[in-house]
């Protein structure tokens, strides 16, 4: 799956929770509020002064690594 601009920062953790630590570093520490399930991930970089662009990248690489690594073992 892609990650994109539109989806929720939950969403995007339900599909792999060791992506917070890519949130955290764009300023996003309260990944369990409300705001957290329901904006999405252009409003959450609107609302803390981050790129939304340079996020979505960023996860995305993140998971296609992730996805990559458990081909290899699997």
């Amino acid at each position: 799956m892609t990650v994109t601009k539109q989806m929720s920062i939950g969403e995007v953790l339900s599909i792999d929770r060791s992506t917070a630590h890519i949130f955290m570093e764009f300023g996003m520490h309260c990944l369990g509020c409300p705001h957290a399930t329901a904006e999405s991930i252009a409003d959450a970089c609107a609302a803390h002064g981050s790129d939304p662009d340079a996020l979505v990248q960023k996860l995305n690489e993140y998971l296609q690594k992730a996805r990559s690594e458990e081909r290899r073992v699997g």
